[in-house]
């Protein structure tokens, strides 16, 4: 009998071995740029410290929020990456759960407005950039230092804009309802404000590429710009200068959120913490993949020339509330395209 039972123990701990030894896979939904130096800062560092799987799920927002919503009831993503505005729609679908600030120590050490951007605890930012102003100093245009400028005729002809239906798109129209004293809401007073000047635009760019090319061939003098692309418009050679308004900047903010109903939860918190360290915050920064909320962050100088970083850049800052985005942006597409319509 007791050699039966040992033999019975032996053959059950050799079915147990498979389970034991079963590595826990962790799904992020984020964005596919920067994959390979995410990879090496971030996912592969933290598989190494929690001996699981970090697989990425990468594609547009739209369609990654689709996805997130169609498997609502048996969710394969973990931790969720967008936009604020993106993960106010995820969360007013309820496809995200509450934090645990408990386990997210370093939250601590975000800037105020990455703490908790959708005022719900669902979510924290885990980068931010800017949308200011490119000009040329040898052209008229160097003498812009408000928003207010782009209206000037003395450019006209070398404006670009970033078409509507992108997040530079509706910075610029949040702030040209803001500067000239419009309500927000439906921005009809920004609206009205870019149809003075739509003729004056050759150009309402869609990719920052575009964008670049413009200014590289001599056909743009002044434009909205997302900081990301300030490293390539320099590379274009030509005397350019980055533009902080005394309007402000527009704040972008990408947030990192746990999807409800993971069964992951734990090692979710444990990545996103991880995430907002110092330690990552500032490798990424130094390679140029995100620019840093973390507040004790130094990047080296060269980086930091690229980033959204230090007092001058997130001082300016002003944020679009992301439930305005979420309630408002379907009209300002309609309305926009009327106005270019000249209807």
């Amino acid at each position: 009998m007791r050699t039966f039972i040992a033999s019975l123990l032996c053959l059950l701990s050799l079915f147990a071995l498979p389970a034991q030894a079963q590595t826990r896979t962790l799904v992020v939904s984020g964005f596919g740029l920067n994959a390979d130096l995410l990879k090496k800062h971030l996912y592969a560092p933290f598989e190494a410290r929690c001996q699981c799987k970090v697989v990425l799920e990468s594609g547009t927002a739209a369609d990654r929020l689709a996805k997130l919503d169609a498997r609502k009831a048996n969710p394969v993503v973990d931790v969720f990456q967008a936009a604020d505005f993106i993960a106010l729609e995820a969360s007013g679908k309820g496809l995200l759960q509450p934090l645990d600030y408990s386990k997210l120590k370093n939250a601590e050490q975000l800037y105020d407005f990455a703490r908790d951007p959708l005022r719900n605890r669902q979510a924290v930012g885990g980068t931010v950039y800017a949308v200011g102003l490119v000009v040329r100093t040898d052209k008229p245009s160097a003498g812009i230092a408000s928003w207010k400028d782009l209206w000037k005729p003395e450019i006209k002809g070398q404006l670009l804009l970033a078409n509507m239906s992108t997040t530079t798109g509706n910075a610029q129209l949040f702030m040209a309802d803001k500067v000239w004293g419009g309500q927000q809401g439906a921005m009809a007073t920004g609206m009205a404000k870019l149809g003075e000047i739509k003729g004056h635009v050759p150009t309402f760019y869609t990719q920052t590429a575009q964008m670049t090319a413009l200014f590289a061939q001599d056909e743009a003098w002044a434009a909205p710009v997302g900081r990301f692309a300030w490293l390539n418009l320099k590379k274009t050679g030509k005397p350019l200068k980055w533009v902080v308004p005394k309007e402000g900047q527009v704040g972008m903010l990408n947030t990192l959120s746990v999807v409800k109903g993971s069964r992951n939860a734990d090692l979710a918190h444990q990545l996103i913490d991880f995430w907002l360290s110092t330690e990552v915050q500032t490798a990424l920064a130094n390679d140029l993949v995100d620019s840093p909320v973390n507040r004790n962050v130094k990047p080296r100088p060269d980086a930091a020339e690229a980033l959204t970083w230090g007092q001058d850049q997130i001082g300016s800052l002003v944020f679009i509330p992301p439930e305005l985005i979420v309630r408002e942006r379907a009209g300002w597409l309609t309305a926009w395209n009327r106005v270019l319509a000249g209807r």
